[in-house]
């Protein structure tokens, strides 16, 4: 298995990432060539994902940013395929975009899960992450 971060989309990638998708959240929509591309093209995305040969069994978006308090990184859209949970997919993606963070200088790396995702939530707090006390606020 290995993590990559992609810098090209090709279409096979595109499907196997469109699948992943509906795994991640329900209401995902499915990504074209021009949407993935314009994400990868970006200075603060990085979309790793974990291949093992042409297939795909695991992706996430690192987001680095630089702030006036200084760079900062954002770990999102954390996606194991079903069929390859609990096999430490999820471990080797968490610590390449670690890696990935700290090779950019961030000072700090935020993620968040929900707390229906037990073992991704025992996952991140194996690696080393720290549940903090904050509110978390959105709109749609």
């Amino acid at each position: 298995m290995k993590i990559v971060k992609i810098e090209k989309i090709s279409d096979t990638d595109l499907t196997n990432i469109n699948k992943l998708l509906p795994q991640l959240s329900a209401s995902a929509q499915s990504l074209d060539h021009a949407t993935l591309t314009n994400i990868i093209e970006s200075d603060c995305s990085h979309v790793l994902i974990a291949r093992e040969n042409e297939e795909i069994f695991g992706m996430l978006t690192l987001v680095v940013f630089q702030i006036p308090t200084g760079v900062r990184a954002w770990i999102e859209d954390v996606v194991v395929s079903e069929n390859a949970r609990g096999k430490g997919v999820g471990r080797l993606l968490i610590e390449e975009a670690i890696r990935l963070a700290k090779e950019n200088n961030a000072k700090t790396i935020d993620l968040t899960s929900r707390p229906t995702r037990e073992a991704a939530n025992r996952l991140y707090q194996k690696i080393g992450f720290q549940q903090r006390e904050t509110n978390v606020y959105r709109i749609s």
